[in-house]
């Protein structure tokens, strides 16, 4: 998380475009949390959730299932998209990956979130990219939203559209 509470999925300063850092580090200190979760909570941490896990870590953009189906199949050994599925969804009720639900795509979760923490997500028409941050002034205004309305969240997750800052910035430029 950087100083404007960007978990940086997708780094703006960064040209051509580039996601930010995204390499086997990255996607080993994934791996080490949700196998580490796995042990504390008493649960399986399988193969296929570990490679899917790996696959939407290293990728650096949100991934559909049959997309990651893809990544993980092999000649002659073909990955169904249903058990990609099961396995997002172990990911995503542990919080090791989100789902962008606009866009049916997986992006990995690289920090945990406390009980009833809501995540943003700033999602980039032009370029596809997805920031998430985190916000006092959103979480205390839903907070107080929610309780107005009696109403008790499965999942707080705000998704907002619009053009990230190096799209403009080339809008401006070109």
């Amino acid at each position: 998380m950087d100083e404007h509470g960007t978990c940086g999925h997708h780094g703006h300063a960064h040209e051509p475009h580039a996601q930010e850092p995204h390499g086997p580090a990255r996607t080993a200190d994934l791996v080490a949390r949700a196998e580490r979760l796995a042990q504390d909570l008493g649960l399986q941490f399988t193969a296929l959730r570990r490679r899917t896990l790996e696959v939407v870590a290293e990728e650096g953009r949100p991934l559909g299932a049959y997309d990651i189906a893809e990544r993980l199949s092999a000649p002659g050994k073909r990955v169904a998209a249903v058990s990609v599925y099961r396995a997002l969804d172990f990911l995503t009720e542990h919080g090791l990956v989100h789902r962008i639900a606009s866009r049916n795509a997986f992006v990995p979760c690289e920090h945990g979130h406390g009980a009833g923490e809501s995540a943003v997500f700033l999602i980039c028409r032009s370029c596809g990219s997805v920031d998430e941050t985190v916000s006092a002034e959103i979480e205390r205004s839903l907070n107080r939203t929610l309780a107005q309305a009696g109403f008790k969240p499965a999942s707080r997750i705000v998704e907002i559209e619009g053009e990230c800052g190096a799209c403009q910035g080339r809008a401006e430029a070109g």
